[in-house]
């Protein structure tokens, strides 16, 4: 089959042929047809979670089950799944015991842990699998796996009620799907970004208001609407989150989803006497992908996405790299 792979730390991505891979007794083989390509991909690049060389990344992974283990009966020949960040967890430590998947201590990372999507096939730990929705395109549901479940599952678990007030700081892969996503909970939905360039895109988003941060003191005007009840940090820029904080309403989180690689500036007194709060969130395991892709088919909430051929993997990445996509690179594998 042929692959894009990394072959060395720091080197290009590479099409090669490689063997077709076959499951485990607890794998199934994946004929894959869309793979997104995230700024986590990156870190296979680099080496930067220790996985080995050569290696063949994608999280992203939307296709058809051609083959399952010896020992599965949850899962049939024949199904889309999607396989996103989480690739599998061994359900004997501690978090998993208690049903912690996403903490489990000897968790894999598709992509990283073992081959991605930057393939025509792969395959997965059964547990890793998400049933994905008969109303999506492959394309379109290839992103949600991370991008949409990262905004979507942690958006829901910031204790959120119908008729807040949230934020969305950044409009890019992350942001423009967390404007969608806040409007269609019922949520009062303000755009945060550096100047007007993206207002019109994020008022159709879904957006009801729309702050530049560069022209305006944006606490000021989060205050004039309220406070925000959370801020959802999508761009990963520490002085960017660090400067909105006080732009929280009494009881506001601050959810942190966005990787940034600098310190993020609060001071105690900035959170404790509106009883603020900074909340992390990771991505989530199979079942919170399905509910994000079934909330995105039933209310319309979907990526932006550009689509290349797997031949094109290298240039979708440098693209993605230098932040010239708008907004998701998405491997097309039947183009």
């Amino acid at each position: 089959m042929k692959a894009a792979r990394f072959m060395e730390q720091g080197g290009d991505l590479q099409i090669v042929d490689v063997p077709k891979p076959s499951p485990e007794k607890n794998e199934i083989l994946i004929k894959v047809q869309a793979c997104g390509i995230c700024h986590s991909d990156n870190f296979v690049k680099q080496g930067a979670m220790g996985n080995e060389f050569p290696r063949t990344p994608g999280h992203e992974v939307v296709g058809i089950i051609e083959e399952v283990g010896s020992d599965l009966t949850s899962l049939e020949k024949g199904q889309r799944v999607g396989i996103g960040w989480h690739g599998g967890h061994c359900f004997t430590c501690d978090p998993c015991r208690r049903g912690k998947f996403i903490n489990c201590e000897n968790a894999k990372i598709s992509g990283i842990s073992y081959d991605g999507g930057y393939a025509e096939y792969m395959t997965a730990p059964y547990e890793a699998a998400a049933i994905v929705p008969e109303d999506l395109k492959s394309t379109e549901a290839a992103p949600l796996l991370c991008a949409g479940i990262t905004v979507f599952n942690g958006m829901r678990n910031a204790g959120l009620r119908a008729g807040d007030t949230v934020a969305v700081q950044g409009i890019g892969g992350l942001g423009h799907l967390a404007i969608q996503y806040a409007n269609k909970m019922g949520m009062k939905t303000i755009a945060l970004s550096t100047t007007e360039d993206k207002k019109d895109l994020a008022m159709k988003l879904g957006a009801h208001h729309f702050i530049a941060t560069d022209d305006v003191d944006a606490v000021e005007k989060l205050q004039e609407l309220g406070g925000a009840d959370l801020i959802v940090a999508t761009a990963p820029h520490a002085d960017a989150i660090s400067s909105v904080i006080d732009g929280l309403g009494i009881d506001g989180t601050m959810l942190l989803i966005a990787a940034a690689g600098d310190d993020i500036k609060v001071s105690p007194l900035q959170l404790l006497q509106a009883r603020k709060s900074l909340k992390g969130w990771p991505s989530g395991v199979a079942p919170d992908s399905e509910d994000t892709l079934n909330f995105s088919a039933r209310t319309g909430a979907l990526p932006m996405i550009e689509e290349f051929k797997l031949d094109d993997a290298h240039k979708a990445f440098e693209k993605m790299m230098s932040n010239e996509t708008r907004f998701r690179a998405v491997l097309n594998m039947e183009m």
